[in-house]
């Protein structure tokens, strides 16, 4: 809806930047920490792994003067899940691990920047699947919670805002090959286990979150799914219907059971007809109804499209289980009504051939608000682009600029109809090891001096985007002109 004046944002509202442990900190194998799935990942051919990642875990005290030299009220990071418990279910944690992240959150605290700590970011211990397999067992469940008891307990007053779970929907709804590349390498192609990777994902978050209610810590805990705008790929009805039952399984599933306790009905009913309905036992609906979440964090990049899956091609491509272009609920033989990923060629892209839809997060604003009713934090949203180093030691980046300042446009705007967004903290606070991607590909406002092979001298050099965000986080709003 078109808004007479725009004003800025709120004057507490949480302005920072986000990374996750694996993909920034390096130093794998240093201080007692133990293997995760992301150490084991195999990477493809011509991209680094994330051994030295940004060696963060080296260079934290610079790094958070440079978020604190940006204006920065929050810094979204993760813990490492095997840092802290180097075979995923220690009785005795790892104390080099844990004074690490203690001394990371002084001194971000030292900084008045808000710690928002992601428990568990991709980077699963590997002891815990070669003892049971990992999410696939309900054993999974304990160790989570185990886990998060420690982290509440060494951190509960230094950190007020937890997120539980990063992108839990994204390593379900491309279960196939995304939940299995992060148990490196093996795939996972039975569809039931999936939709019990996720069930019992659904009762470790709820068991932390009512676990971390009952400890009265007195801040805010929330999933962190990665949400996006589904269009119909025409004004055929069947496409509109398609859209609604792909962003029912890609967005809303999660946390309508998260949040409202309960599975969406259509789709359970899709699930429970082919026998991919996860085994639910007693006491596992009221564990999750017991759980609930203070806030939704969540990630939004684009948006996409689709149309139903025509009849006829159901046949050809059901035994294709490695299609890119096919969702996890067009992997049947019996030709169901299904989704079929389309492109948009409505939208612009950015050089990574991303589209590039600001709209589509104003949409997803709206939709999340009006339908769960929770403070919201974008807690990932950026452009990832190779970046030049110029021969003066400078990093132009405007497109990076022009990305980030329609979103926020779009935020402002969502803020102005009454949705409680608290928060914005992009894709990434400094360059990271994107995911699959390598360094190559970068997201950060500040530039580090590395190839994929050649970790140079690891320099941090500030990009214009940069100075851009340092004025908008002190000006508390975009440029007039920019409305």
């Amino acid at each position: 809806m078109k808004q007479n004046q725009l004003t800025g944002f709120p004057n507490n509202f949480l302005w920072g930047a986000s990374t996750s442990a694996h993909q920034f900190e390096g130093a794998w194998n240093e201080d007692g920490k133990g293997l995760s799935t992301a150490d084991m990942r195999k990477t493809p051919q011509g991209v680094t792994d994330y051994k030295v990642a940004s060696d963060h875990y080296h260079h934290y005290m610079e790094d958070i003067a440079l978020m604190a030299e940006m204006g920065f009220r929050a810094y979204r990071c993760s813990i490492s899940w095997t840092r802290i418990l180097p075979h995923g279910n220690d009785l005795v944690p790892n104390e080099k691990g844990l004074e690490f992240y203690d001394n990371l959150f002084d001194e971000l605290l030292e900084h008045h920047i808000e710690p928002i700590v992601t428990i568990y970011h991709f980077d699963y211990p590997v002891s815990l699947i070669e003892q049971y397999g990992g999410w696939i067992s309900r054993r999974s469940i304990d160790d989570y919670v185990h886990y998060c008891r420690i982290l509440f307990e060494r951190y509960g007053k230094k950190v007020k805002y937890w997120l539980t779970i990063n992108e839990q929907n994204m390593m379900i709804v491309y279960g196939q090959s995304s939940v299995a590349s992060l148990f490196y390498g093996e795939k996972i192609k039975e569809r039931k286990t999936v939709m019990n990777i996720n069930h019992h994902m659904c009762i470790a978050q709820a068991k932390a979150m009512a676990m971390y209610h009952e400890m009265k810590l007195g801040g805010l805990i929330g999933p962190a799914p990665n949400i996006t705008a589904i269009y119909p790929a025409s004004n055929l009805p069947e496409d509109s219907l398609a859209a609604i039952n792909y962003s029912e399984f890609r967005n809303t599933l999660y946390l309508d059971l998260l949040v409202n306790g309960e599975y969406p009905s259509a789709l359970w009913k899709y699930l429970s007809d082919r026998n991919w309905q996860p085994d639910i036992l007693p006491g596992d609906m009221k564990t999750i109804v017991d759980g609930k979440p203070d806030w939704i964090a969540f990630n939004y990049y684009f948006s996409e499209c689709v149309r139903a899956y025509p009849k006829d091609k159901a046949s050809q491509r059901s035994e294709n289980t490695d299609d890119p272009n096919v969702t996890f609920m067009a992997q049947s033989g019996d030709k169901p009504k299904i989704a079929e990923n389309v492109p948009n060629t409505s939208l612009p892209q950015t050089a990574s051939h991303m589209a590039i839809d600001p709209v589509g997060l104003h949409i997803v604003l709206r939709m999340l608000w009006d339908r769960y009713r929770l403070p919201l934090i974008i807690t990932e949203n950026g452009c990832g682009v190779p970046d030049t180093l110029e021969s003066d030691q400078t990093i132009h980046d405007s497109y990076r600029i022009e990305f980030l300042e329609k979103h926020l446009l779009s935020c402002r705007k969502a803020i102005e109809e009454g949705v409680q967004l608290i928060g914005y903290c992009p894709w990434s606070a400094i360059d990271l090891v994107s995911t699959g991607e390598g360094c190559s590909k970068r997201y950060g406002f500040v530039y580090v001096n590395r190839d994929e092979f050649d970790y140079k001298d690891l320099r941090r050099i500030r990009k214009d985007s940069f100075y851009w965000y340092r004025d908008i986080i002190r000006a508390n709003s975009l440029h007039a002109d920019k409305q």
